[in-house]
Formats: structure tokens, C-alpha cells, sequence
């Protein structure tokens, strides 16, 4: 059983560094901070900073097949192609039916009828 004193310390290291580290920082510190707990650490580190233990194991993972430090050095923090896609690419037609809300002799004139 792992004492609550060793949570509270976690959990004030992890507020002081948070702010710092990106989504893989975060991951690989927590890891590291549980591979070094030992059994129920990933659970511990868990509770401690409210990371998943999924993402906690992600990191341990991460960890132990640890690439060079050069092939690191120009990785990207997320993969290519994340985050939202453009409106368009869901809907061909918005760019014309936007254009044709606004009439053309009046744009830039707000005193046009």
C-alpha cells in the first residue's frame, strides 16, 4: 500500500511541472514516476495527478522501448492530420452558399441597402 504522503508529493510535483511539459511530457513523467513506484504505481501516479492509467501506461511504454535521443529530436507532438477538419471537406457547397448570402454590391458598404 503506497502511504498518502507519497500521493500528496506527486501530486505537488506534477502542479509545479504541468504547465511546462507537453502531452508527451506529461506521459513520460508520470511514467517514469511509476516505473520507479513499482506494483500499483501506474495507479498511485494516476490518482495523484488525474491522468489515465491508460495514458500513464502509454508512457511506460514509451519508456522502455526509449528511441535515440536523435530520432527524437524531430518528432512531432501529435501525428499528422489530428485535430478538426475543415468545414469544407464536409460540406463542398458552404463556400458558395455563403457567397451567395452576401450580395457582391454590397460587401465592404454597410450603408447599402
Amino acid at each position: 500500500m503506497i502511504d498518502t504522503g507519497i500521493i500528496e508529493i506527486l501530486r505537488r510535483k506534477f502542479t509545479h511541472l504541468a504547465s511546462e511539459l507537453t502531452e508527451r511530457g506529461r506521459r513520460r513523467w508520470a511514467a517514469s514516476e511509476a516505473l520507479e513506484l513499482g506494483h500499483g504505481g501506474i495507479k498511485v501516479v494516476a490518482q495523484a495527478t488525474g491522468l489515465g492509467e491508460r495514458t500513464i501506461r502509454r508512457g511506460c511504454q514509451e519508456l522502455r522501448h526509449e528511441q535515440t535521443p536523435a530520432s527524437l529530436a524531430g518528432r512531432r507532438i501529435r501525428h499528422p492530420g489530428g485535430g478538426r477538419k475543415l468545414l469544407q471537406s464536409h460540406d463542398p457547397a458552404l463556400a458558395s452558399a455563403l457567397e451567395a448570402l452576401v450580395d457582391p454590391t454590397t460587401r465592404g458598404d454597410p450603408m447599402s441597402p
